[in-house]
């Protein structure tokens, strides 16, 4: 056994393979436990949120130490903030087509655009072919501009509950800073949030320990009625053989996804568990694993060691547990590996189509790309809700077919060196 282990680890793409699912593992046993925000708790009022650090801007101003920092570049960066290349570009656009030259107009000058724009700019004006969505969108970029270049500071001011009236109680110079440690309420998106305003890191965490989950599950299941009804078939032969290989054609003439998706439909959105999607997938997924055994046991079961063992009075279960499936234990493993990732598949595409677990109890990969889809986040260009998912999925397969890849030249006398 440790000389077996010691093959297999020295296989470079196995533990490559190896290294990155267990990362992932970590990543959803420890993120969990350092982070205790609930996985589907919505965080924000809005849809895709971009990822970044989110300050709370009523306790950084009433935060108890303010620091004056006098950068060169920040009233470039406030005006860059405010009026975005895109703006400038159709403040150019509306302008040329007033009738100002185009080497007139400067849009890195920012002093100069606005000059040009504040005594040419008309909100009733259109031009032709001008949509009345675009006459929207210049009204808006003009309203955006009011106090732009303003280096005043910004005053605070609270009602006073006796008189009704705005009374000063504060100052905001732009020069103003607060250390981000001494704000009270800080919440960090490095991914985001998704189109329900929930953080799509901790969603993803969570949706890939399901979808791991889904996977495993069906993997057993699938493997074990494969490896059952494969050494049965192969080992017995005639009659059961026959029987066992005709439910087994059967299975392969109808398209396991086509299966899939008219039982899934058939049980219906409630009752749709992700424990229900993985039983469902390893149900439909039997069919190679088990023609693949039987080829196996087939050129097992004439060997010398086999025929000894019936002489000596061996029963069928002893003999297959002791004299067949040792043999084939590598090969069963190296199937079970392909039947996790197979299943991880199976449920996104399911959850794509709208056929996957119910949406009210936990996230999976595929849930998470059926809500990115409803909502057009590709359309949009909002990727941290489709993106991080896909490479989650694509790192999963990777890496168990690494594996697989791997036990197959450790075990596989054609394919060693």
């Amino acid at each position: 056994m440790k000389h077996t282990f010691r093959q297999v680890f020295h296989s470079g793409k196995f533990v490559v393979g190896f290294s990155i699912f267990m990362g992932l593992l970590l990543i959803v046993f420890v993120y969990p436990v350092i982070i205790k925000y609930p996985p589907l708790e919505v965080i924000g009022q809005g849809t895709f949120f971009p990822p970044g650090i989110y300050v709370n801007t009523f306790d950084s101003i009433n935060a108890p130490t303010t620091y004056t920092l006098i950068l060169d570049n920040a009233a470039a960066k406030r005006i860059s903030n405010k009026l975005s290349n895109d703006d400038r570009l159709a403040m150019k656009e509306w302008l040329v087509s007033d009738g100002i030259p185009d080497t007139q107009i400067d849009t890195s000058d920012i002093v100069s655009l606005l000059d040009l724009w504040e005594k040419n700019f008309d909100p009733t004006k259109s031009f032709p072919g001008m949509t009345y969505a675009k006459e929207r969108y210049y009204q808006r970029v003009n309203a955006s501009l009011q106090g732009i270049l303003s280096t005043e500071a910004e005053i605070i001011a609270a009602q006073n509950p006796q008189t009704n009236a705005l009374e000063q109680t504060g100052v905001v110079k732009q020069t103003d800073y607060v250390n981000i440690s001494n704000v009270a309420n800080v919440r960090v998106l490095l991914l985001g949030t998704d189109n329900f305003g929930r953080d799509v890191l901790g969603e993803l965490v969570k949706a890939t320990g399901v979808s791991l989950q889904i996977g495993l599950v069906a993997g057993i299941i699938a493997t074990l009625i494969g490896l059952a009804l494969g050494l049965l078939g192969g080992y017995i032969g005639g009659f059961v053989d026959d029987i066992i290989m005709f439910i087994t054609n059967m299975f392969t003439v109808i398209p396991t996804f086509v299966l899939l998706i008219l039982i899934s439909f058939s049980i219906g959105q409630e009752k749709r568990g992700a424990v229900t999607i993985a039983i469902v997938i390893g149900f439909t997924s039997w069919v190679w694993t088990a023609r693949a055994v039987r080829s196996q046991v087939v050129s097992l079961r004439n060997r010398d060691h086999v025929n000894l063992s019936k002489l000596s009075g061996h029963s069928i279960v002893h003999i297959i547990a002791t004299d067949i499936l040792p043999y084939i234990a590598s090969y069963v493993v190296m199937a079970f590996i392909l039947q996790i990732s197979s299943g991880i598949l199976s449920e996104a595409g399911l959850s794509i189509l709208g056929l996957g677990p119910r949406t009210t109890d936990v996230p999976t990969l595929g849930l998470m790309m059926n809500w990115a889809m409803i909502y057009q986040a590709e359309i949009l260009g909002k990727w941290w809700a489709y993106f991080p998912v896909l490479v989650t999925i694509a790192l999963i397969t990777f890496s168990m077919n690494l594996m697989n890849t791997g036990l197959d030249q450790v075990f596989n006398p054609a394919l060693r060196d």
